[in-house]
């Protein structure tokens, strides 16, 4: 019996003196020697992939969905949903920012990114003539009468949102660079004056959006600024 009272204690202190020079090296002050860790673990948790399966989160999935009416930051929000009435509403409510109207380089920035997104189906000089017609169908000229009479505000919408064939450009085109198209646009049609919109309080975004709108709009880091919402 006290043979194996005396292995149990020869064992244990066998263990102490092996943790402790584990602890010693671990703790070592020498900063050429490499550091041990316990369980690692415990201090650094295996991160997830963002596509992978995750049993911890809801529906299994590590990348989770926002939570409803939050808003990522640099996110501009357009309180307009898609469609001629919310387009007739943002020719009403939106009008060309300040700031923008002022800015020198306008003119240059709005003819390079009208000659980028819009040239190949509007064509050069905005008359529909663009090199994808007519393979593709042939867009109404921005020239004509009705395209000088839609006020910025829903030019503005159209591009957001696209109309007929023409899909939404939001994720091209920033939302102050938007405007700049459309001020190239309107020289482009001889500098005419876009139709006055009247001058009116804008109205609540529809409900069940939280008060945020409708929907999020790209980043824009590069190009934010004013939504240009009338006040």
């Amino acid at each position: 019996m006290s043979g194996a009272r005396t292995a149990v204690t020869r064992l244990a202190l066998g263990l102490a003196a092996l943790g402790a020079l584990a602890s010693g090296a671990a703790c070592s002050s020498d900063p050429s020697q490499p550091r041990y860790e316990y369980v690692p673990e415990m201090i650094d948790s295996v991160a997830y992939e963002s596509f992978t399966a995750n049993p911890y989160l809801p529906g299994g999935r590590t990348m989770q969905p926002p939570q409803p009416g939050t808003v990522a930051r640099g996110q501009q929000v357009l309180h307009y949903g898609p469609g001629p009435e919310e387009a007739a509403r943002a020719g009403r409510e939106l009008v060309l920012p300040p700031a923008i109207a002022a800015d020198k380089g306008v003119a240059a920035r709005g003819e390079h990114l009208f000659q980028t997104f819009c040239f190949p189906c509007h064509g050069r000089g905005g008359e529909g003539d663009g090199p994808v017609i007519p393979k593709f169908p042939t867009p109404p000229s921005l020239l004509a009468a009705h395209a000088r009479g839609l006020p910025d505000g829903q030019l503005f919408h159209i591009i957001s949102r696209g109309q007929g064939l023409m899909p939404s450009h939001a994720a091209q085109v920033g939302w102050n660079d938007r405007w700049k198209i459309i001020m190239y646009v309107r020289s482009l049609q001889g500098g005419g004056a876009a139709a006055p919109a009247p001058e009116v309080v804008p109205a609540a975004p529809p409900a069940g959006d939280g008060g945020l709108g409708v929907g999020l709009d790209e980043p824009g880091a590069a190009d934010g600024g004013d939504a240009g919402v009338q006040p």
